[in-house]
């Protein structure tokens, strides 16, 4: 059966675009690379935010429009429960303000599609200590979880919409976390230069893999990230070096499963 972006010729299923393929039982799509964001409800997404409105915040999420995330669906700091009074939303920009990137779920769709999103779990909310890639929506593998904390003491968030943000370790266990500073603009003092140097590579090795149109998840990225220490840092943005990387990476996880 052919689905989305696929037509029939000669008796055979061919792609009009080029994507990945998708495979439900016998119905066969093709996803485009180079398109906007299409959601379901329950996906992790990092976005930016870009503007505040009446009772609510518009995010960027590499939609066809803006995402909503509204007053009603955050935290309160020090994770107070409490319905949301006329003093919380003139401190809005307390909590986000235009420019502040976000980790949220989509949690359903407005009349017009734009998406609504919520942020009350602790996991969601500001995000610091980092570097943002953008990478092709369709590269980037639906996995069981999208925060994944790697050897190298790098945490990525995984976003469903092709954001990706690559951190500092920051605890994930929720007894750790300090839910007054939840919504903090400060980084942490005490990242050290092989931090910064672990972030950068991270990301390198992110773009390599979606130069290359190869899928992304955590394993890949790991196996990305012992393949380039065999390069300088500065030197990784380099074509052939990008391609040795995702080359490599791609015959490690081949070989992983046998």
């Amino acid at each position: 059966m052919r689905g989305h972006g696929t037509y029939i010729e000669n008796e055979k299923v061919v792609s009009s675009v080029a994507g990945v393929v998708d495979r439900v039982n016998k119905l066969i799509s093709v996803r485009p690379l180079h398109t906007r964001y299409t959601g379901e409800i329950g996906d992790v997404v990092v976005g930016r935010i870009t503007e505040v409105a009446q009772k609510r915040w518009k995010v960027d999420v590499s939609a066809r429009q803006d995402a909503i995330l509204m007053l009603s669906s955050i935290n309160l700091p020090g994770g107070v429960q409490r319905r949301k009074q006329e003093s919380d939303e003139l401190q809005m920009r307390s909590f986000f303000m235009e420019g502040d990137l976000v980790v949220a779920e989509v949690q359903a769709f407005f009349g017009d599609g734009a998406y609504s999103l919520h942020t009350r779990s602790l996991k969601y909310g500001k995000l610091r200590n980092g570097s943002f890639i953008s990478v092709p929506p369709a590269l980037v593998q639906r996995c069981k979880s999208h925060f994944h904390s790697l050897a190298c003491g790098v945490d990525v968030i995984l976003g469903l919409n092709g954001y990706i943000w690559v951190s500092a370790h920051v605890p994930q266990n929720l007894d750790e976390i300090d839910t007054e500073l939840v919504y903090s603009n400060k980084n942490k003092e005490d990242i050290t230069p092989r931090d910064r140097e672990s972030i950068a590579r991270v990301g390198n090795c992110i773009r390599a893999l979606a130069d290359e149109f190869i899928f992304i998840n955590d394993t890949i990225i790991s196996f990305a990230y012992e393949a380039s220490l065999q390069y300088k840092l500065k030197d990784m943005n380099k074509k052939e070096i990008m391609h040795a990387i995702a080359t490599e990476a791609t015959t490690a996880v081949d070989n992983m499963k046998g």
